[in-house]
């Protein structure tokens, strides 16, 4: 299985961004949560969000999967204006893998039946192709013998990676990460972030909320600090963690050292 699928043969990588995000404003209640923030997302990359809890990261994701109607700016997807009013945001969504911190696994469906709804009844794929691919893919990850089993018979960590395969069983173009290792043990969260980065491995193009900061210096392509809704500093993981520019990035990595958690 690979996730560099969409570019066969010897066909060139395109430059254009998978995710483009320009002047993006957000606002709940009066309070703004995103201000004027701009992103760019090249193909077969991985780009971490990191930044204190409300700061703006899990609105960010949501924005561009348009789970949130954005109050100003625009969202591009492959060169596509996605916020565009005449756009179809399902057919949007169908493009887009979304993993977040709940497993969000239906409790009465087995690990099979879970990954194959989506293809099967969003996707029009068979069942039999359905079921195949998803066998693959928990194979891949590690859940081959996990098919048959019921959510509620595996470990968070293994629901969680389950959860990564339903979402990577509709061959999405981007795949979002909202923080899918808050909700674990913290022996389980190694389990899932060594999934990441295989997916990297492999060319997934990815965009990463997260609290594992020693993860997202080791895994991530751009690194996009946010702070009160607008992203701060950006630049590679060696930038933003070895010497940052301003001096609130520098302030929230010090803490985060001084908790050992970098």
């Amino acid at each position: 299985m690979s996730t560099r699928e969409n570019t066969p043969g010897n066909t060139p990588v395109s430059s254009t961004p998978v995710l483009r995000m320009e002047s993006v404003r957000k606002t709940f209640g009066g309070s703004v949560v995103l201000r004027d923030v701009a992103l760019e997302v090249a193909p077969h990359t991985v780009t971490a969000l990191i930044g204190a809890s409300g700061s703006g990261k899990s609105t960010l994701l949501r924005c561009a999967n348009l789970l949130e109607d954005i109050d100003d700016g625009a969202i591009w997807l492959d060169g596509e204006e996605i916020t565009d009013p005449r756009v179809d945001q399902d057919a949007v969504r169908r493009r887009i893998g979304v993993v977040f911190q709940a497993y969000n696994l239906f409790p009465h469906m087995t690990v099979l039946d879970n990954i194959t709804l989506a293809p099967r009844r969003v996707h029009g794929v068979s069942r039999t192709e359905a079921e195949e691919r998803a066998r693959e893919l928990l194979e891949r990850l590690g859940l081959g013998g996990k098919a048959d089993a019921y959510p509620d018979r595996l470990s968070g960590g293994q629901q969680q990676r389950v959860a990564i395969v339903r979402a990577l069983a509709v061959r999405p173009r981007l795949l979002l990460l909202d923080e899918i290792t808050a909700a674990l043990d913290p022996e389980l969260v190694g389990e899932v972030l060594e999934v990441v980065r295989g997916l990297k491995d492999e060319g997934m193009t990815m965009v990463l909320a997260t609290h594992e900061m020693g993860f997202a210096r080791d895994v991530a392509d751009q690194v996009c600090f946010l702070d009160g809704g607008v992203v701060l500093e950006r630049g590679t993981a060696e930038q933003v963690f070895g010497d940052p520019q301003q001096e609130r990035t520098r302030r929230f990595l010090r803490r985060i050292v001084e908790a050992g958690r970098l």
